[in-house]
């Protein structure tokens, strides 16, 4: 499992992880599409808002390999503002390729892009 190192652990402040310390055993977690509702907790909002500004300083446009990025976390942007980067795509593995899909992002996230 990669570790990509110099990206943030968690959201300051809380116990809202961006990453996680070591690999399962069994296997990564699979990556799942989740739906962010309008309701969602001002914490939480915070929370997406870092991580995608997180992604974006990171890996800017450039396809990224999942390694120690949060499953649970990044299944709120999997399949809109991120993207698979390879075909055939594996949501269970730790060297899955993935991308930033800048427009998406940057029309969920106008914050994080400056628009």
């Amino acid at each position: 499992m990669l570790k990509h190192r110099g990206f943030p652990g968690r959201l300051p402040g809380t116990d809202l992880q961006f990453t996680i310390r070591r690999a399962n055993p069994k296997g990564a977690t699979r990556l799942i599409s989740r739906e962010r509702f309008r309701d969602r907790a001002p914490l939480d909002r915070a929370a997406d808002a870092a991580f995608m500004a997180a992604l974006w300083d990171h890996f800017g446009e450039d396809p990224f390999e999942r390694g120690n990025l949060d499953a649970g976390r990044l299944s709120w942007f999997f399949g809109r503002e991120v993207v698979p980067a390879e075909e055939p795509f594996d949501p269970e593995s730790y060297a899955a390729l993935l991308r930033i899909d800048c427009a998406r992002a940057e029309a969920a996230f106008p914050e994080v892009f400056g628009a």
